[in-house]
C-alpha cells in the first residue's frame, strides 16, 4: 500500500526562480526533517540518510534519489529507494498573475511496519519545511 498527498503554495516569484531552488538535489534534502545528512551526486542525484522514528529502525537508512523526468522550468519528478521506503515527489511549476503555483506530489511506499503511518502524521510538517525554504532561498535572491 502507498500514501500520496499534495500540498499547493503560490509564491510572488517566476517558475525561473522557484525552479532554481525546487530542481536542486540539495535544496531538497536540506529542507526535510529526516534527513541526517545528504550526499550531492551530480545536479540530478543525491544519496540522504535518513532517521525515521519509529520501532523497527534503529539506525539511519540510505536513500538514493534520482531526478527520472525534468521540464524546466515547469517539472521536475525524483525517485528515491531505499530498504526501508520508496519516495516519487513530483514538483509542478504554474506561472500565475501573481507570480507561481507550486504543487508538490509525494507518493511513500513503506517496504517497514510503521513507515507509512509516520509520513501520514508527518508529510505536511515536511511540506511546510520545503516551503519555508523555498521562502527563505527567495529572500535571498
Amino acid at each position: 500500500m502507498s500514501l500520496r498527498l499534495e500540498h499547493v503554495i503560490e509564491v510572488s516569484a517566476t517558475p525561473e526562480e522557484v525552479w532554481r531552488f525546487i530542481a536542486d538535489p540539495e535544496q531538497r534534502a536540506r529542507y526535510i526533517s529526516v534527513v541526517e545528512d545528504y550526499t550531492i551526486e551530480g545536479d540530478r542525484a543525491a544519496t540522504w540518510e535518513i532517521a525515521l522514528p519509529i520501532p523497527v529502525i534503529d539506525s539511519t537508512i540510505t536513500v538514493k534519489t534520482e531526478d527520472v523526468e525534468r521540464r524546466d522550468p515547469e517539472f521536475v519528478k525524483f525517485v528515491g529507494r531505499s530498504r526501508a521506503v520508496r519516495v516519487v515527489g513530483e514538483h509542478e511549476l504554474t506561472p500565475t498573475e501573481a507570480g507561481t503555483r507550486l504543487t508538490n506530489t509525494f507518493t511513500v511506499e513503506g517496504r517497514l511496519p510503521g513507515v507509512e503511518r509516520f509520513f501520514k502524521k508527518n508529510l505536511e510538517a515536511e511540506f511546510e519545511n520545503l516551503e519555508d525554504g523555498l521562502e527563505a532561498f527567495l529572500a535571498k535572491k
